[in-house]
């Protein structure tokens, strides 16, 4: 259950483009899991990887959703060759997905699989899986956020994971979290039906962590700081 230990700076996030405002209001529960758009849970293992993981999620259901296979992706190829990150020690999503989008694309996991450890790269543009052009961050507004989520696709989130070791299940509440970002993950799905309303998260921790590798989120009070750093690549 690693966490990152060390962000790059984040002063070029000042000139990302965002999506659009949706015009459509999302149903009143929502989940990708069951419409095919995620791959299954992932373990990131003893490295501080998740921002590579994250990346390659929503990589992963962003191609899937633009009309190809569901392919499975490599985020050692992440670790190893984006340099404007931290490899094992941290990084963003979005400068993840930036590497992927001029490198001309990310190999199978099948074809560079994880280590768990930083690494040489070894990209491979003949092993590449899946492509994507750029990148776009979602406002800081949850209901929007719901929204573009049942519209779009699972989403790249960044959080405050400082507690979570300790969750088995049930709904996180807002005041059970801290506000330092250290962890990043896929936002899935929400339901809004429920006694206290949350958000469905997937983690990359293995599915014994955790409600089979997802955890809970208390919608609407920017629980772990879920709605800070919400972004999503583009096919």
């Amino acid at each position: 259950m690693y966490l990152m230990k060390n962000l790059p700076p984040r002063d070029d996030l000042e000139t990302v483009e965002y999506i659009e405002e949706p015009t459509v209001r999302g149903p009143a529960t929502f989940d990708w899991r069951t419409k095919g758009g995620v791959t299954g849970v992932k373990n990131q293992g003893q490295c501080g990887s998740c921002w590579a993981f994250s990346a390659t999620e929503n990589i992963e259901s962003v191609y899937h959703l633009a009309g190809h296979p569901m392919p499975t992706l490599s985020p050692q190829q992440i670790v190893d060759c984006d340099k404007d990150c931290y490899g094992c020690g941290g990084g963003w999503p979005y400068r993840a997905m930036n590497y992927v989008a001029h490198a001309g694309g990310q190999d199978s996991e099948q074809s560079y699989p994880y280590e768990a450890r930083n690494g040489a790269c070894r990209y491979k543009p003949a092993s590449v899986a899946a492509k994507i052009k750029s990148y776009k961050a979602i406002p800081k507004n949850e209901q929007n956020i719901r929204d573009s989520l049942a519209t779009i696709s699972p989403f790249s989130i960044c959080v405050d994971a400082s507690h979570w070791s300790s969750y088995r299940g049930g709904v996180m509440r807002s005041t059970q979290c801290g506000r330092s970002t250290d962890h990043c993950v896929q936002l899935v799905g929400y339901d809004t039906t429920a006694s206290v309303p949350y958000w469905i998260v997937r983690n990359s921790w293995g599915t014994g962590w955790g409600i089979q590798g997802y955890i809970q989120l208390e919608m609407y009070k920017d629980t772990c700081a879920m709605a800070d750093n919400v972004i999503t690549a583009v096919a």
